[in-house]
């Protein structure tokens, strides 16, 4: 605990260290029944616009490895590269909520590690991390939780174990596979995460999940009964075409992606049909879902 103390003294933050107003505005959202607009982002420029466009999280994602690095996944995202893209999101967005990644290799060594990165992220600019995984996981959250950290569980499919899970796959599908994700979502609620993110796994299975848990979820192809959204800034744009090393016919949109921009002009106004569209529950559609 002395350790632990000289971090957070170093880092000159308080405990907890969520800032209470935007919370608390996100907790009466989730009271009322209002869904949740969650939008990735890496740079002041999108931060500015989206928290005009009125988006309640920006995540700074390790999906940048992906649309910002032109690799093929998120594997070679660092901690540099997390917290330099989180700084310039809260440069551009100081009054919304920031959840940051943790890249592969920041929180499975031991706990007082995945600590120790979760608080770097935070001393740059974010509110709330966010990693992948359940099992063994839950402790890493029960632990950063009990230190002030808030957390966001990742579960379903999780992109840092995409070598493991043998590719860009739907979880959930079986009996077995979605008991255990059920269970992980409970387990990580009992351990007082903030949000739970479902990411492609059939909406059958996150509807029962989010009627299950006191935590509200945040779903990508999960269906529209999860308690918000989240979609990749260059998949809303229409932009993402692919690795870097692939031509851009080689790619294949995402079931669970849609181009807002193309219905209008204005990268300003695509971002504000999102969040509406979020808000009136008519994104994500049917065939956006599994």
């Amino acid at each position: 605990m002395i350790e632990l103390r000289k971090l957070k003294a170093a880092a000159n933050i308080s405990t907890p260290i969520l800032n209470k107003i935007l919370l608390q505005k996100l907790q009466k959202l989730i009271k009322s029944g209002e869904k949740i607009a969650m939008l990735t982002c890496y740079d002041a420029t999108f931060a500015k616009l989206m928290e005009l466009a009125g988006v309640d999280i920006l995540l700074v994602g390790d999906s940048l490895g992906m649309v910002l690095q032109g690799a093929e996944n998120t594997l070679n995202v660092s901690m540099h590269h997390m917290t330099y893209h989180t700084k310039m999101v809260k440069n551009g967005a100081p009054n919304t909520l920031i959840m940051a990644d943790m890249p592969i290799g920041s929180y499975e060594q031991d706990n007082e590690a995945a600590y120790k990165n979760a608080l770097w992220l935070i001393k740059s600019g974010a509110h709330m991390v966010k990693f992948e995984g359940g099992g063994k996981r839950v402790e890493t959250a029960r632990y950063l939780v009990e230190n002030g950290i808030s957390v966001c569980a990742h579960l379903g499919f999780t992109p840092q174990s995409v070598n493991q899970l043998g590719g860009y796959k739907i979880q959930g599908k079986t009996e077995e596979s979605a008991e255990q994700i059920l269970n992980d979502a409970i387990a990580m609620s009992d351990a007082g995460v903030s949000f739970v993110l479902l990411e492609m796994v059939p909406a059958v299975l996150a509807k029962k999940i989010t009627e299950s848990i006191k935590t509200p979820t945040i779903g990508i192809g999960a269906g529209v009964d999860c308690s918000g959204q989240v979609l990749v800034l260059q998949d809303l744009l229409g932009i993402y075409t692919g690795s870097a090393s692939k031509k851009p016919s080689e790619f294949k949109c995402p079931r669970f992606a849609k181009n807002f921009l193309r219905e209008t002009n204005s990268v300003q106004q695509a971002v504000e049909n999102y969040v509406l569209a979020v808000k009136n529950a008519s994104f994500p559609a049917f065939e956006h879902s599994y």
